[in-house]
């Protein structure tokens, strides 16, 4: 069972598998029906979750993520806001560019670089402490040795005998990378990235293992990177140049909602992905 296995991104710590096929199953039937594709069926295609590794503990009172400020902020994490926000600018004219004397990461440029995203286009919404706590994600799955093995052990047990394709959203992108890199002689067929942060520096010079090509069989390099020009998050768009010329890149248009992943799984490519994949 589960020729598929979706792997979800960040700021899903309170959901779970079955929440989040019941999101992905219909809209990656769409992406297949669009590419003319086989019709997904029941089974087909199933969720490896690791988002309760970043669940807070309960305790009295507390209602939802913690109530995270800008002092927060670590220097990892002000390192990714930084090249959020150079990305945003680039996609949204509405924000300004960080200049020279914000490069420095203080405090003022971490404070400067909140108020802007959550201005912009992209993270419109997003309250100061669930964006906080996705850098905080992030961050947690680079250096916390724990969380990492685990995250990625969900993944690498999920990867059963019959899964063809992994089909890996936003920071689970990089646990997928890392799982196929750990389970030589897996039979994925295809890996689709979609809204991926690999490209970006400070997670790029964090895999492990150091970074190679397509992570399976040489005869079988089917990597298909799909990224919406305005998505932030995935704001190296083109991972050839660090992955190998193996890896193809899709662009899709998602509208106002760019890293939404259901959004990715009903669009043509990525669907032609997949088939291709399952063929």
């Amino acid at each position: 069972m589960g020729r598929i296995l979706g792997v979800h991104g960040v700021g899903k710590q309170r959901l779970g598998a079955n929440s989040l096929l019941r999101e992905w199953e219909p809209a990656l039937a769409d992406g297949l029906e669009r590419a003319e594709g086989p019709k997904l069926t029941p089974g087909d295609l199933r969720i490896a979750f690791y988002g309760d590794l970043f669940r807070p503990p309960g305790r009295t009172l507390a209602v939802g993520d913690p109530l995270y400020t800008a002092d927060d902020v670590d220097d990892l994490e002000a390192a990714l806001l930084m090249e959020w926000w150079a990305a945003c600018a680039s996609a949204d004219p509405a924000v300004p560019p960080p200049g020279a004397d914000t490069l420095a990461r203080s405090p003022g440029s971490v404070q400067t670089a909140l108020r802007l995203l959550q201005r912009s286009r992209f993270f419109a919404g997003v309250s100061l402490r669930a964006l906080v706590f996705d850098l905080k994600q992030v961050r947690r799955y680079l250096l916390d040795e724990e969380l990492r093995a685990g995250a990625r052990a969900r993944v690498e047990e999920a990867i059963e005998p019959d899964t063809r394709v992994v089909v890996a959203h936003s920071l689970g992108s990089v646990v997928a990378y890392e799982a196929l890199c750990a389970r030589p002689g897996h039979r994925v067929r295809a890996l689709v990235t979609i809204g991926s942060p690999l490209g970006m520096r400070m997670i790029y010079e964090r895999l492990r293992p150091e970074p190679g090509g397509w992570p399976g069989a040489p005869d079988t390099p089917r990597w298909t990177n799909i990224v919406d020009k305005g998505d932030v998050v995935a704001a190296v768009r083109d991972l050839s140049p660090l992955f190998g010329t193996g890896v193809r890149g899709r662009a899709v248009h998602n509208g106002s909602h760019a890293h939404d992943a259901t959004l990715y799984l009903t669009a043509l490519e990525t669907g032609e992905a997949v088939a291709e994949g399952l063929a």
